[in-house]
């Protein structure tokens, strides 16, 4: 009897704990957020900033204080987390009775509360904290996570020019040994729906390292396959694997970098990531000529894939922060001995079914529901398509119509290469100018000041494809004038890239990571198809005609980024995932500040 009832009040002590301890872990609403922050030691800016969700699966509002970018940063992070891969533990409600504690022993009193346990960061200039790490680390690691994402896009490029050599080997048409190319690409699509939760769960590195030694190992097998079915498969599985950098290294820019540098290092990131594809093609159309063959357009990208592995192995730092608490909270538990100190990171309780909702259903729903991202996809999809097209269409017109080798017929497209550095230079030179208005604006970004540079990217790139068919059709035109046309494709390929997704990112904030796993998994599913019909097509309509037929496409979508900038904020307003951004324009006396609280904050 003693035993039981020991038991029953050690249960009802264990109830109540657990219910005041989901109640802190809840994210706050309004309420909440006002009554904590008279209690905070940190001193709040008289400039208030508001942030707030309409409809939204969570309620939030947050407050940027004088305790830097850096612990807000944390806060977002959080919810950001928490809207992929869950929160913390739940207590799944059983039937079943609960079962005694053994050898006699009556259950436990209860424990404290977790909060008390939990390990944070030592406020903002903490060295563990990523954007406080040396510059000289975050260069090191961001030249590492470069070369592994050239490695993955090198690779969906460089097969593509042992097309007709597969096609021999293998005794079938060219059109299905191009398909190695496109499973390649569907591999892409795939791939983060994997890689993307587990980095949330387990940190940036660990992804990245198993990613790249499967990139090795199943380029190994294209290398040695001895029929089609094996090659096909081991390229599908190349494209999941490959996948990783392209879905992770942007968050791992995320950790390290802060809002006033990320832009310039994620231009230099991005301009080498879209070098692979295009440096690929005369690398390759080389080593088929060659004594090598076509099998080392597989060995040499395994080669590069091992190599990286072995750099993310040795020299690659978690950079994800709530894993990097795990590392502090496990060495504060062996140096002091108390196994209650932990990170939040390790109560969460996977549940299968949250990570099909969080990593399928939602992106599906944004697609649908939001005309933001619909629109966005949609022309991302056609611009990177494009991409790939352009393999064909630079082989049919250099080597078709000009009569260059397999090797030199690649090497047009460095006109292409060097409008992606032109623009990646423009991105870096016009950074100083957004972070002034951000910082007139109190930190707060304005989705719609990204969308300026597109509207004249996206004609530059209309223009270059007309420039491209209408110069590159006959060889009574120099083969140096449509090559020239590369630098306004190339040019406004990566501005469109870059600044829609920035658009994306300003626009859903903590749904960011669902709104781009929808673009990129439509993306490149409709990249996917463009390596089967674009060699038809340029054959059957002739170069002119199938360029300007995509060039009046690519003019068609023009208008998108001009019909966001006057009425992207009023979609935003209407929608269920976008937050609103609300300042303050001055600082407030304590009479405007009562006002305030009245009658609800300044819209932007």
């Amino acid at each position: 009897m003693v035993y039981d009832r020991n038991r029953d009040e050690a249960m009802a002590q264990s109830k109540e704990r657990l219910e005041s301890s989901d109640y802190a872990e809840r994210p706050p609403t309004s309420d909440t957020t006002d009554s904590t922050s008279t209690t905070s030691s940190v001193d709040y800016d008289p400039q208030l900033h508001t942030l707030r969700s309409r409809a939204t699966e969570v309620d939030l509002e947050r407050h940027t204080t004088r305790a830097s970018d850096a612990l807000s940063r944390i806060h977002t992070q959080r919810l950001q987390h928490a809207l992929t891969v869950g929160e913390s533990v739940k207590s799944h409600p059983s039937k079943a009775p609960l079962p005694p504690f053994g050898a006699g022993k009556p259950y436990p009193p209860p424990l404290p509360a977790r909060e008390d346990y939990v390990v944070e960061f030592d406020g903002k200039d903490d060295p563990l904290y990523p954007q406080n790490w040396p510059l000289k680390r975050k260069v090191y690691i961001s030249a590492i996570l470069a070369f592994t994402s050239i490695c993955s896009t090198f690779d969906s490029a460089i097969f593509s020019s042992s097309s007709k050599s597969v096609a021999n080997a293998f005794g079938v048409g060219l059109e299905v040994s191009t398909l190695s190319s496109s499973l390649y690409i569907i591999g892409y699509a795939s791939g983060p729906l994997i890689w993307a939760p587990m980095s949330e769960l387990q940190g940036r590195r660990l992804p990245i390292v198993i990613a790249m030694m499967g990139f090795g190992i199943f380029n190994i097998a294209v290398a040695v396959a001895k029929d089609l079915q094996t090659l096909m498969i081991s390229r599908f599985f190349c494209g999941i694997f490959g996948s990783c950098p392209l879905a992770v290294v942007a968050a791992v820019f995320s950790d390290i970098y802060d809002n006033r540098t990320r832009g310039v290092a994620i231009a230099i990131f991005s301009s080498t990531v879209f070098l692979g594809p295009l440096i690929a093609p005369f690398i390759g159309g080389f080593i088929n000529m060659s004594y090598l063959g076509w099998r080392y357009t597989a060995y040499i990208p395994a080669f590069m894939g091992f190599f990286a592995f072995a750099l993310n192995a040795f020299f690659l730092k978690e950079s994800y922060p709530p894993v990097i608490l795990i590392s502090k909270a496990s060495e504060l538990r062996r140096r002091t001995k108390n196994w209650g100190i932990h990170a939040k990171q390790e109560e969460i309780e996977v549940d299968l079914k949250d990570l099909i909702i969080n990593n399928f259903s939602r992106p599906l729903r944004l697609l649908i529901n939001e005309p933001l991202i619909l629109a966005v996809t949609v022309y991302l999809s056609f611009i990177y398509g494009l991409l790939y097209c352009f393999l064909t269409a630079y082989t049919l017109v250099f080597q078709g119509v000009y009569g260059m080798n397999a090797g030199v017929g690649g090497l047009p497209l460095f006109g292409m290469v060097v409008g992606l550095f032109i623009a990646a230079g423009y991105i870096i030179l016009s950074s100083g100018s957004y972070n002034k208005k951000l910082e007139a604006n109190g930190g707060i970004p304005v989705p719609e000041w990204r969308l300026p540079p597109v509207i004249l990217a996206g004609a530059l790139f209309a223009a270059g494809l007309f420039w491209f068919g209408w110069t590159g059709f006959t060889d009574s035109i120099h083969w140096i004038v449509p090559t020239l046309s590369g630098l306004f494709t190339g040019f406004g390929l990566l501005i469109i890239f870059i600044q829609l997704f920035n658009y994306l990112i300003d626009t859903y904030l903590m749904f960011a990571a669902s709104a781009i796993a929808a673009n990129t998994f439509v993306r490149s599913l409709v990249a996917s198809s463009f390596p089967l019909f674009s060699r038809q097509m340029f054959n059957n309509m002739g170069i002119q005609w199938a360029s300007t037929l995509l060039g009046c496409l690519a003019a068609i979508l023009v208008p998108i980024p001009v019909a966001f900038f006057f009425f992207g904020k009023r979609l935003r307003m209407k929608s269920k995932y976008a937050p609103i951004y609300e300042k303050a324009e001055e600082p407030m006396s304590d009479e405007n500040e009562i006002a305030a609280e009245t009658n609800g904050p300044l819209r932007e």
